[in-house]
């Protein structure tokens, strides 16, 4: 059980951390040369579909196990 919630954890990271340097990457862009390559939105869209579908397949999850425990 200990293991699973290190597992957890660990998601939880990457996709905030993934999120976190797609935005990053789109200020430093901005910053540096007033524009956001195509190829970088592309990432963007990439990094919130990864995280919402770790947050939201886990939440998923959680609400099919409340409803076959009880």
């Amino acid at each position: 059980m200990e293991n699973q919630k290190g597992f957890k954890i660990s998601q939880y990271a990457c996709a905030v951390l993934l999120i976190v340097s797609s935005i990053a990457l789109v200020a430093y862009q901005v910053v540096a040369i007033d524009d956001v390559a195509s190829g970088l939105l592309y990432y963007v869209a990439q990094s919130f579909l990864l995280a919402g579908s770790i947050f939201g397949l886990d939440q998923y999850i959680r609400i099919i196990n409340k409803h076959y425990k009880n």
